[in-house]
């Protein structure tokens, strides 16, 4: 098993060095659920909820938030993506969401990835609490990365 890298000798938290990392393209697809009533997916997919369009909302949401996650998570470092995806896709009674995140860098963006599917979710759930506060957020996963030395890996 690996190192965890974000540790130091002494046992302390710190920033990874990345600066011999050679630049690469990364790429990184992450995915989540939000489950709900059918009456709270009917009234998104209606467009008739009051707060307006939910699944828009969100998806600037999730792009917005990989674009923050080095102000979120302490040991990120800060990285220019070159591209940001968040599909929102309704299902019975849920909606899933799909976020791939890309750069060219030293550093992967799984956490961005990740972090873009949290808060996506996050906001439909917020806008939607309002008549359906059960609404359960589950399986927020990576499935893929690529790029670096460690290559692809694949769930």
């Amino acid at each position: 098993m690996s190192q965890l890298t974000h540790f130091n000798q002494a046992g302390e938290a710190h920033m990874v060095d990345v600066g011999q990392k050679d630049s690469t393209e990364r790429v990184a697809i992450a995915e989540g659920f939000i489950s709900m009533q059918a009456q709270t997916l009917d009234l998104i997919m209606a467009g008739e909820h009051k707060k307006g369009d939910v699944l828009g909302i969100a998806r600037i949401a999730g792009i917005m938030a990989a674009k923050k996650t080095s102000e979120l998570i302490p040991l990120c470092h800060p990285l220019m993506l070159t591209h940001i995806s968040v599909d929102l896709q309704p299902r019975q009674n849920t909606v899933y969401c799909q976020t791939t995140v890309k750069t060219t860098g030293q550093t992967g963006v799984e956490m961005e990835a990740l972090n873009a599917v949290q808060v996506a979710l996050l906001t439909i759930y917020d806008m939607c609490k309002a008549v359906d506060r059960g609404m359960t957020i589950e399986q927020v996963r990576l499935q893929k990365k690529a790029g670096g030395k460690s290559g692809v890996w694949e769930r």
